[in-house]
């Protein structure tokens, strides 16, 4: 396979790093070819803005994802959203890796998405879920947090991991039309020892190499909706 790394974090010495570098070696090892976008080496531009395109359908008044259909049609994304979609449309699986921030991904990796997933690409009227963009494609995340797996849950204090997962998961991946593969999930990181990261580590090299046996996850399909997406 041919697979995509897009990190986001900004210390080379943190787990993270390590967590992306394991997935390349051990990836590599595989036979699987890989690619890496590393956000805050690039300093990658997190922030949408007018500047984005090269020519402009409404030079008036800025809306995002209608100017990024006008940029699609008339090859005007600038070169670097330009580089990221291409990465994407080549990778058979995407890997978003990253530390949880506030129950979410880093600024630096949303304002990734919110520039390279383009409308008119991978998502578009009714091309979102298993008739999106990216149909054919998987993605996974692989993340580190400080809480302990025991937090999250039906009934722990912070609530169900799927349930936070929700934007990025659903709304995100699974929306623009990829297969979303179980993640992996490194909990308690900062307070942990270093025999613990070591095991960890092997728990990564492990889930990797089940990328073609894992279940994915379950989301709507658009044929159980009518064409007004009420449910059938």
């Amino acid at each position: 396979m041919n697979i995509l790394i897009v990190h986001a974090h900004p210390e080379p010495q943190s787990f993270t790093h390590t967590l992306k570098n394991t997935a390349v070696e051990e990836l590599q090892r595989l036979g699987h070819q890989v690619e890496i976008s590393d956000l805050y080496e690039m300093e990658f531009n997190p922030v949408a803005s007018r500047e984005d395109f090269t020519a402009h359908g409404n030079s008036d008044y800025l809306n995002y994802a209608l100017e990024q259909r006008h940029a699609c049609k008339n090859h005007a994304l600038t070169q670097d959203i330009q580089t990221e979609v291409e990465k994407v449309q080549k990778a058979d699986l995407v890997i978003l890796n990253f530390p949880m921030y506030w129950m979410s991904v880093p600024a630096i990796l949303k304002g990734w998405i919110d520039r390279v997933f383009v409308s008119g690409i991978f998502y578009g009227g009714k091309r979102f879920y298993n008739h999106g963009g990216m149909l054919g494609k998987k993605a996974m995340l692989c993340f580190t947090l400080g809480g302990r797996d025991h937090m999250f849950g039906d009934r722990a204090i912070h609530g169900s991991m799927d349930h936070i997962l929700t934007p990025v998961q659903r709304g995100t991946l699974a929306y623009v039309g990829f297969e979303v593969l179980p993640p992996f999930i490194a909990y308690h990181v900062p307070y942990i020892s270093e025999d613990a990261r070591k095991q960890m580590i092997v728990g990564y090299q492990q889930h990797l190499q089940q990328l073609e046996q894992l279940e994915p996850l379950v989301f709507p399909e658009l044929e159980q909706f009518d064409d007004r997406l009420y449910p059938r």
